[in-house]
């Protein structure tokens, strides 16, 4: 008979992790493009957690508010096509 190990869950898991330093020698465009892909994800799930399901319902409006609400600086237009895209691309 196997036995099965469990893992533990972190006590707790809104801690965030501890952040490694980005790859240094690489383009300019390519740290811009790395955070803003870490933001959309961010206010993508903000939006999920808040019910928001369908990339239509998220307008730059109720993204940018949710980026507020979460304590984000106001994403760009760019910022807020990734955020639906990821919605979509959720389902």
């Amino acid at each position: 008979m196997a036995v099965a190990t469990v893992m533990t869950l972190p006590l707790e898991p809104w801690k965030p992790l501890q952040k490694k330093p980005l790859p240094a020698g690489r383009p300019r465009e390519w740290y811009v493009s790395h955070n803003r892909r870490l933001k959309a994800m961010r206010l993508a799930i903000a939006l999920l957690d808040s019910g928001v399901y369908v990339a239509s319902k998220a307008d730059n409006a109720t993204i940018r508010n949710t980026a507020h609400r979460i304590g984000v600086h106001p994403p760009s237009d760019t910022t807020c096509r990734m955020v639906r895209t990821l919605i979509r691309s959720g389902r």
